[in-house]
Formats: structure tokens, sequence, C-alpha cells
């Protein structure tokens, strides 16, 4: 970014990289801060507008009003409690089942 200072220092990628358990080349870690740093920029940018007028919202898409087809919004399903019974099939391809879940080698030796 032309004229401004990082926010993000190569010691917060790398930190955040050893906390994913990351290896990150030199390339890597100047493309992750220059993006990191974008992302902050922007959010500070949206820090400082004036929100006092808007709504709080609990979702992005209001929901479509009761029995109205082709309305703008988003219909809902009723939340309701139906059977999911799939446990057999998922677990017909794993190595090894028992108890019902899927055990696996661990893999992050850190």
């Amino acid at each position: 970014m032309k004229g401004s200072t990082l926010k993000i220092s190569r010691e917060d990628v790398l930190r955040v990289a050893e906390l994913a358990h990351l290896d990150l080349t030199e390339a890597e870690i100047e493309m992750f801060s220059r993006q990191l740093d974008s992302i902050l920029s922007y959010v500070d940018k949206l820090n400082k507008l004036d929100t006092s007028k808007v709504e709080p919202m609990a979702q992005a898409a209001p929901p479509a009003a009761a029995g109205q087809v082709g309305t703008a919004g988003t219909p809902l399903r009723e939340d309701k409690l139906v059977p999911c019974d799939v446990i057999d099939e998922v677990l017909a391809g794993a190595p090894d089942a028992s108890p019902e879940y899927f055990r696996v080698p661990r893999v992050i030796e850190r």
C-alpha cells in the first residue's frame, strides 16, 4: 500500500502462522502481511461509519412474509426436530468405526 506503514508486523504474521501450524515462505510472509494490513485498513474505515441509525439485524436477508410466495426475503423452514439416521452409511467407509465415530491417527506433532 502506497504511503502507509504496515499495521501487521512480520512477528505478528509469524505468530499467527505458528498458532495455525503453518510453515510460510518469505514471499508468503510478505504477502500475508500486506493482505492482513489491507483487511485491517478496511475494518478501520468501517469502524468510522456512523451506524447510529442502522437497526441491528439477526440475519443479512430478512425472512419472507408468511404465506407470500415470490416476495423478497429468505423463506425459512419450520424449526422442527427430524430424525437423521445416516450413521451406518456414513461410517461404512471408516477404517475403524468403533465406537460410532471416526477414529483417525494423530497428525499434529506439536
